[in-house]
């Protein structure tokens, strides 16, 4: 092996060792259970885009998981990459048709739940929500982002995708709001760990939800959620779509997951899309 091909293998960093597929499918794909096929792949633009373009032929519980991903997309087409098998980069095929699907907006805020606490228990990590679909940790005191949620309609379910710094070092940070779990503390690095603990978490907030026939309030998820969002409480900005923008404090997610906006004028109002800026309040900062 050349020096060239010693730096490109997959065992190149010890730190980050390769994903143990065969281990990982005995211990996450199970008769009745709901992740049906688990595929992990070198490198690959988008596992969202990859899952997307094959869901036609998919069964529900598709995972697809890439050791790198090189134009992982998040939402307003913003971009997510990572050295290789620094973090965890997957999607899952879902297809909840007997919920209404208007209540499939759901389903990034309930992976949130989901993520959060499979990461408490799997890394001792304490990870909060933005809404809508960011993941933070705390770092320094400050509360920094190390993940992401992105949800997309494809053919008959939704594609959801999830991207999350696991041992990123402090000079590889893509931009200083960003963190990993390693600076966060977490008391595992270990990525299969990490991804039994998330997908075993979402496989349960996803039948519970399901059971509940989508609704929030019945299942509990509209709680949970609402439980561990940063958002609530704050000061924000909603940037949103037609270049508008409104100020006000979170203070409510409703039924549809829109959170809920008290302007200046008293006045309260739901938003169902947009960029949402941390402007202060609890915890402090702006982020």
């Amino acid at each position: 092996m050349t020096p060239s091909d010693a730096s490109h293998s997959r065992w190149s960093d010890l730190d980050r060792p390769p994903l143990n597929v065969p281990a990982l499918r005995r211990g996450l794909l199970r008769p009745g259970g709901l992740w049906s096929s688990l595929d992990v792949v070198d490198t690959t633009g988008s596992t969202n885009s990859d899952l997307a373009r094959r869901a036609a032929g998919l069964t529900e519980g598709a995972v697809l998981v890439a050791e790198e991903q090189t134009a992982g997309r998040g939402r307003l087409d913003r971009t997510w990459s990572a050295p290789a098998r620094s973090g965890l980069f997957l999607s899952v095929y879902l297809t909840p048709g007997d919920v209404p699907a208007q209540r499939w907006g759901w389903l990034p805020l309930l992976t949130g739940v989901a993520v959060a606490a499979g990461l408490e228990r799997s890394a001792g990590v304490d990870t909060a929500l933005k809404w809508p679909n960011d993941l933070l940790v705390t770092v320094g005191g400050e509360e920094r982002k190390t993940g992401g949620i992105l949800a997309e309609r494809a053919g008959d379910g939704v594609v959801i995708g999830i991207g999350l710094n696991v041992s990123l070092r402090a000079d590889e940070l893509p931009a200083p709001t960003a963190a990993s779990l390693a600076l966060a503390g977490a008391v595992s690095t270990d990525r299969e760990t990490l991804l039994r603990g998330v997908l075993r978490s979402l496989e349960h907030w996803y039948g519970v939800w399901r059971a509940a026939d989508g609704d929030a309030a019945v299942s509990g998820l509209r709680e949970a959620y609402a439980a561990s969002c940063a958002t609530l409480g704050r000061t924000v900005r909603a940037q949103l779509p037609g270049d508008r923008t409104l100020t006000g404090e979170a203070v409510a997610i409703d039924g549809d997951g829109r959170l809920v906006l008290s302007t200046g004028d008293g006045l309260q109002e739901p938003v169902s899309a947009g960029d949402i800026v941390h402007l202060r309040g609890v915890g402090g900062g702006l982020t």
